[in-house]
């Protein structure tokens, strides 16, 4: 999460975006486009999967194919990234553990196994 939430702001998310991204549903600040991406997103990444075929139509709306292989391929790198890192308590770097600290900390974060010199 640290390290998305840097990069998100890095490519220009407005920090008022991300902020908002843990309400996407009721926010006026992402287009349709964008909230049905991330509830496939969410979706994907559940255990168990929880694609449904209404999802997967309503992402088809504003997304071509080859659209929603790169979305999967990233939940699925990131999936694989989340794994790696808690299983081996990966140490979190300067920069995106301060940005993490500014951003996503009133939503659940913590740093925790992550503190460099652990």
């Amino acid at each position: 999460m640290a390290h998305n939430a840097g990069g998100s702001l890095q490519q220009g998310v407005p920090a008022d975006k991300l902020a908002q991204v843990w309400e996407f549903r009721t926010s006026d600040l992402f287009p349709e486009a964008e909230k049905v991406a991330l509830e496939y997103a969410i979706a994907s990444a559940s255990q168990p999967n929880d694609v449904t075929d209404e999802l997967f139509d309503r992402l088809r709306q504003h997304w071509d194919d080859g659209q929603i292989v790169e979305i999967t391929a990233l939940v699925s790198f990131f999936g694989f990234m989340n794994r790696w890192n808690d299983s081996l308590a990966t140490p979190l770097e300067d920069e995106p553990a301060a940005v993490a600290e500014q951003h996503i900390t009133d939503h659940g974060w913590q740093l925790g196994k992550h503190a460099p010199g652990r």
